[in-house]
């Protein structure tokens, strides 16, 4: 049986759903391909996959991760057009993370086909990144070995890495008010909707500064047209890559809804979750130089970049593993237009050896130091 091409792969790994916390049939497509090339995959008690590559022991091991949820989609179906794949229908593509896998699990086929001399590989696949990063927070990075690693899940040009990702904190806010007839008594109900509007309406967000942002992205409360509300439940969220500007845009935001609640007689709780912490690697970070050399090696433009979005890049830098959040190309994430091109999704393999052979170079030099 002839092995998948890189696209073949792809197409394959995009038909299977796996919206958040549906990752199974995903990690069992993932175990069978690795098990093909003699690699056994250790699954965790959260979802998550660990697989060994075993290489070159004079080498560094290397931690090469992906994601295997997507954002909520059923029934994609990726087709083949100008040179770009696309998802057939009203849905995601799910290149996010899906492109990653096809790459890691490629380059793990070149590998064994070529016998070519390299580091140790540790391969993390999560579950759960899309909501919040769970899967990465729940594996215990104690079991790995490597000292620097790579997550494929940026959305930038092959060549670029996220070098600075910002920590962001959750809000979840709970007012309540005072029911009464809307049409009968207003006067006597306290309307929570209306004091939700008022916090909000006073409130910073979107585009903060160059480094941070925030937004309430959710808002349910009411009964009826004809009930003064009583209550409604809101979340939001806060960004910076500074923990000090996050830290005073979410008591700005706390502050705006404890004013209106006690301005109108209403309660109010508020909860507020880190969901994941901030990280910032220096341009010489071996990780960083590493990943530069590999994008110059293919002809590519290194690009060092700030990103206004956590990955499991964040948690693993956290968990005191150096790691940078690789570009692969994907576009339009998210979105029924999200697509990626035939030519970045067979470089992702190329630029992952060629962080394997830049990483056996620069053992080389410093042994002839």
């Amino acid at each position: 049986m002839q092995p998948l091409s890189i696209v073949e792969e792809f197409l394959k790994l995009v038909e299977i759903d796996s919206p958040s916390g549906e990752e199974k049939e995903v990690a069992e497509y993932i175990k069978e391909a690795l098990r093909s090339q003699g690699i056994e995959a250790e699954e965790d008690a959260a979802g998550n996959l660990l697989a060994r590559v075993p290489g070159n022991p004079d080498l560094p091991a290397l931690m090469m991760s992906a994601h295997m949820d997507t954002v909520p989609a059923r029934g994609v179906t990726g087709v083949v057009r100008e040179g770009a794949i696309y998802s057939a229908g009203d849905t995601i593509l799910g290149a996010d993370d899906k492109a990653a896998i096809a790459g890691i699990l490629s380059l793990v086929r070149r590998l064994k086909e070529t016998s070519e001399a390299h580091p140790p590989l540790e391969l993390v696949f999560t579950v759960q990144e899309e909501v919040g990063l769970k899967g990465s927070q729940a594996f215990d990075a104690g079991r790995l070995q490597a000292k620097m690693g790579f997550v494929l899940d940026s959305a930038g040009e092959l060549g670029s890495m996220v070098v600075q990702a910002p920590v962001q904190n959750q809000m979840e806010v709970y007012i309540t008010g005072r029911a009464a007839h809307a049409g009968i008594n207003p006067e006597e109900g306290i309307s929570a909707i209306k004091v939700a509007a008022k916090a909000i309406a006073g409130m910073r967000l979107g585009r903060i500064d160059a480094e941070t942002t925030a937004n309430i992205g959710r808002i349910e409360g009411g009964e009826a047209r004809n009930i003064v509300p009583e209550r409604v439940y809101i979340m939001g969220e806060a960004r910076s890559l500074a923990r000090a500007k996050l830290d005073a845009q979410t008591r700005h935001m706390e502050e705006c809804f404890r004013r209106a609640a006690e301005e109108a007689g209403a309660g109010v709780e508020i909860k507020v979750e880190l969901l994941y912490p901030e990280f910032c690697l220096p341009p010489d970070a071996p990780a960083v130089e590493l990943a530069r050399e590999a994008a110059l090696s293919l002809g590519l433009s290194p690009v060092l970049e700030k990103s206004g979005g956590g990955s499991d890049a964040n948690i693993f830098n956290s968990r005191g593993i150096p790691t940078v959040n690789l570009g692969i190309g994907m576009r339009q994430v998210h979105t029924r237009h999200e697509h990626i091109y035939i030519r970045d999704l067979e470089l992702i393999p190329e630029l992952l050896l060629a962080i394997c052979r830049a990483a056996a170079r620069a053992k080389k030099k410093g042994a002839e130091k």
